[in-house]
């Protein structure tokens, strides 16, 4: 979606209203999937299985034995309804291939409108059901809800993501915002003007970038007012709104904030920084994409058959932007005259998150071992916890073509003396 944005402004096409809303409605059904996989396969076993479990436990089938196969099955069937929609509106189910410039390659008859919609009110349906598990396992739970309050992960940061008009979240068009670590708000730009507001550091001993706010530059591996590091993940998204743009949503939102105790100014929430407070926002994330689905599936012009402006011409340059389950998505593409890109740049949300899940992770681990302490698997699974949160995609997030990537990992003492190597191969 964010590279065919792109395309839009390579060749100087707006979408049809038809076109942008399909487009929406295929993003939607992703976003239900992508945030439902993560809550049971990947961060929920940490919760639901418990972060204590043995690995061979907290996984998808230890979610299953816990929850019953009942719920296992909902699971499965939230995956394979909305990825049918996605290869049923985008011609397959992974890259799918219908996003074109200028809109959409294929209009939605009534027939599948009416399918979607019934999906649609599934999903709404799996959402709140996710929501009550979370209640029920997590915030319910004395020793969870410490875990997640606990300042073991925590980070006072700025954060990042696009709002609407109303400065509600909106993942698939809008301005970008960015607040401070108090929630005052402290940019908003279009996300052709990303070079203007983000740039990127980079480490020797890295493939991935370090992200910054270029008005207060790069400083470090640290968080508070005067560092850069900022953040792009479901937690930065309800951080940086006023408000959700659907009722159910919205509920839960007030919810989030008012159970970490955070006060409303000038009528917004003061931020959240507990970073393991990023699973529930997901969850309330995955509601608001839920309804604003069915919104989508009962609009009148879902099913207009106008759904592409047919290109005439090569503007040469384009920026695309959403906001991807993990976080803030920017592609940017510059072509030939013929349209053929001659060279691309990408800020993928991973990318965005590198910097605190740098932190997080030593903070964490800081925290965890201390002297004379045994490093159990319990000790070191609240580490890995601490990057879990990100949903991190690391080969989105690389920027090095090699071939097979080369690694060599150095384990040093206190004073800097490397006391071990390893090397791939």
């Amino acid at each position: 979606m964010a590279s065919v944005k792109a395309l839009d402004g390579v060749f100087g096409v707006t979408p049809t209203s038809a076109g942008s809303k399909v487009r929406e409605l295929v993003y939607m059904a992703f976003y239900v999937t992508d945030h439902a996989t993560h809550f049971y396969a990947l961060g929920g076993p940490d919760f639901i299985v418990g972060p204590d479990a043995p690995p061979s436990e907290r996984n998808i089938l230890g979610v299953v034995r816990k929850v019953g196969l009942d719920i296992g099955k909902q699971v499965i069937d939230c995956r394979a309804r909305n990825h049918h929609i996605i290869k049923m509106l985008g011609g397959r189910g992974v890259h799918p291939a219908a996003g074109q410039p200028g809109g959409w390659s294929k209009p939605v008859s009534e027939e599948e409108r009416k399918e979607i919609e019934e999906i649609a009110r599934k999903n709404v349906d799996f959402a709140l059901f996710s929501l009550k598990a979370f209640d029920d396992i997590v915030l319910k739970n004395p020793q969870y809800l410490e875990l997640v309050t606990s300042d073991i992960y925590l980070h006072k940061t700025y954060y990042m993501g696009t709002v609407d008009e109303k400065n509600r979240p909106n993942f698939f068009n809008g301005m970008i915002r960015v607040v401070d670590p108090e929630g005052k708000e402290f940019l908003k730009y279009h996300p052709s003007e990303y070079t203007k507001h983000i740039a990127e550091h980079v480490e020797s001993w890295t493939y991935l970038k370090y992200p910054y706010l270029k008005k207060i530059g790069w400083k470090g591996f640290v968080d508070g007012m005067d560092s850069g590091v900022y953040a792009a993940t479901p937690l930065a998204r309800l951080n940086v709104a006023d408000s959700m743009a659907t009722p159910k949503a919205q509920e839960h939102y007030e919810r989030f904030f008012e159970t970490f105790g955070s006060k409303k100014i000038n009528g917004r929430y003061q931020p959240v920084h507990h970073r393991l407070a990023t699973h529930w926002a997901r969850l309330i994330e995955l509601l608001y994409a839920a309804e604003h689905m069915l919104e989508l599936a009962t609009d009148p012009e879902i099913t207009s058959p106008d759904v592409r402006t047919i290109p005439t011409s090569i503007k040469g340059e384009g920026v695309g932007s959403v906001e991807a389950p993990r976080g803030t998505l920017t592609h940017h593409y510059i072509t030939d005259d013929k349209g053929v890109i001659t060279k691309a740049n990408l800020i993928v949300a991973t990318t965005n998150n590198y910097a605190v899940m740098t932190m997080s992770i030593k903070r964490a681990a800081e925290k965890l071992i201390t002297k004379g302490k045994i490093v159990e698997e319990g000790i070191l699974n609240r580490i890995e916890m601490a990057f879990r949160l990100y949903d991190p995609c690391l080969s989105c997030a690389t920027h090095s073509l090699p071939g097979k990537m080369p690694m060599t990992v150095n384990i040093r003492n206190s004073s800097g003396e490397v006391i071990r190597s390893f090397k791939r191969g």
